[in-house]
Order: structure tokens, then C-alpha cells, then sequence
């Protein structure tokens, strides 16, 4: 596959009803999850590593086809400089190694306050990945790196090591009147919406409008950008964040149906593929 979609979690609650069946034990959201969609962004690992028995039950609970994009501690992101903990970073690579086949792209969130000026300890840790021979992202979000003269510069950097740039597009939660349900997810910085693919893979934040409107514009400007990356032999991982979570499912939802009605090569979404199983059963 070419093309994966996904939320940033499995393990909501309110889902239950509409992604997950009425009475569904949160035990059972992982399994469930993935028979929905094909990718998940994996939030948690940023907050807490899981254990070894957790990362191998997270395994079994999946098809091999599944992707896991674990995003890497935040104790390894978010405490300055990178190179003083590398050798945290290769041991969590190891620990998500054990997710086999379902590993997809990891990827490192860099907070604002890591500017253009810390580029070579950037370089430092990259070439210091290198050693896992697993795919990597990294998302920006200091103002600078969205000049154009560091933004050559990283993107040349994350090109020579084979590296993803996280694209995260905010854009639909700034749009229209002030709603409180936004006033939380407003607090990441708003950034432009920089397209540029460095490997021959990308990750797509997408933070989406409660009002499934006020995404129409965005999501069709990325359809373009996925059909051309694709036709490209680029591969995708798309995940639909919503301030209000209940959103997130659906609004992933419409943007395959917005790709398919736009004729882009993507695979069927498995969630509704198991909405048709019922209809079909009742023809017999």
C-alpha cells in the first residue's frame, strides 16, 4: 500500500457508537481500530514508553498490514538539544522494532523553542539514526525554519539522511469565529503549510475543523498534493486530528470519500468495507 489512513489514537471512548460497536470493552479498541483504518499516529509514546509485553500485544491485536507511526519521547524531544539523549531515542527505536512488519515511520516533534541555530545538533542526531536503519519524520515548529533560507537548509539536511518532514497543517482550526471547543488546539503555533516531501515517504497532520465545512477547501487543496506525491511512488501516512475527538473518525472518513470522488488512486478504507458486509448479508 501507498497510502494510509489513520487518527491520532485508537483508545477513545467516544467513539463507541459510530467507529466501535455499542458495548465495546477498551481492550478490544486496538483490534477494532485497525479493522477501520490502516494507520495510526501513536500519541501515547510521547507522553510514556509502553513496555516490551505491551509493543508485542500491540502487535498481535493487528494485521501485519497495519502501520504504527509511534511519535518519539517527548524526554528525548523536549529537553534541548537532542544529542545528550541519543542513546535514549536508539533504545526506544529498538523497543518499537518489536512491532515487526506493522512499524511504519517514526517521528520526532521538535518543539518551538528548537531554532534554525541548533541545525548541526539536528545533524548529530540524524546521522546518530542512521545505526537503527529505520524511517524517520521530523516536524518543526520555530517560526524560522519556515524562512526560506533554513528552510532549504533542512530540507537538504532531512533529503541527504532520508528523512521525512512532518507536514502539519493547522489552518482549518483557524478559520471562521472564535469557538471555545477550538481555544486548546489553537494554542500550537500557526505556521504555513510547508509541501515539501525529503524521502520517499511523507506524514500528514491534518488538525480538522469540528465543522466538517470548514475543512472542504484544505482537504481538497490536499488531495491535489497526495495525488501528485502518489503518481510520484511516494508513500502517504495521512492522520485527521479534531479538537472536539468525536469528529476525528468522520472526518477521516470524508477525506477518502473527497480522494475517491477525485478519481486518486487510494485503497479502500476497511471501515467501509465492514459497513457493506451487513447490506450484503441481507441480499441473501
Amino acid at each position: 500500500m501507498s497510502f494510509f489512513l489513520g487518527c491520532a489514537v485508537w483508545a477513545y471512548k467516544g467513539w463507541i457508537g459510530e467507529l466501535y460497536p455499542e458495548g465495546t470493552r477498551n481492550a478490544d479498541f486496538l483490534n477494532l481500530y485497525s479493522q477501520r483504518f490502516t494507520t495510526v499516529e501513536g500519541n501515547t509514546t510521547f507522553y510514556a514508553v509502553p513496555s516490551q509485553e505491551t509493543v508485542s500485544r500491540w502487535a498481535t491485536q493487528t494485521s501485519p498490514s497495519f502501520k504504527f507511526c509511534p511519535k518519539l519521547p517527548r524526554d528525548v524531544t523536549h529537553n534541548g538539544l537532542l544529542k545528550p539523549y541519543i542513546n535514549q531515542a536508539l533504545e526506544f527505536a529498538g523497543r518499537m522494532q518489536q512491532l515487526g512488519a506493522r512499524l511504519g515511520p517514526m517521528f520526532a516533534q521538535l518543539p518551538p523553542s528548537y531554532a534554525p541555530k541548533s541545525i548541526n545538533d539536528l545533524e548529530v542526531f540524524l546521522e546518530a539514526w542512521q545505526e537503527t536503519k529505520l524511517p524517520l519524520a521530523v516536524e518543526v515548529r520555530h517560526r524560522d525554519w519556515f524562512r526560506e533560507v533554513y528552510q532549504i537548509e533542512l530540507n537538504a539536511l532531512l533529503e541527504r539522511f532520508g528523512v521525512g518532514r512532518v507536514l502539519l497543517d493547522t489552518r482549518p482550526i483557524y478559520t471562521g469565529d472564535d469557538d471555545p471547543q477550538l481555544e486548546s488546539e489553537r494554542r500550537k503555533p500557526q505556521l504555513p503549510v510547508e509541501f515539501s516531501v525529503t524521502a520517499p515517504f511523507s506524514l500528514v497532520r491534518f488538525i480538522s475543523h469540528p465543522k466538517l465545512e470548514m475543512n472542504q477547501q484544505f482537504m481538497e487543496e490536499w488531495v491535489a498534493q497526495v495525488k501528485n506525491w502518489l503518481q510520484q511512488g511516494k508513500q502517504i501516512y495521512f492522520f485527521v486530528h479534531c479538537p472536539v475527538e468525536e469528529h476525528s473518525p468522520s472526518n477521516a472518513r470524508y477525506f477518502q470519500k473527497v480522494l475517491e470522488e477525485s478519481g486518486v488512486a487510494v485503497p479502500a478504507l476497511p471501515w467501509n468495507e465492514l459497513d457493506k458486509q451487513p447490506n450484503q448479508l441481507n441480499l441473501w
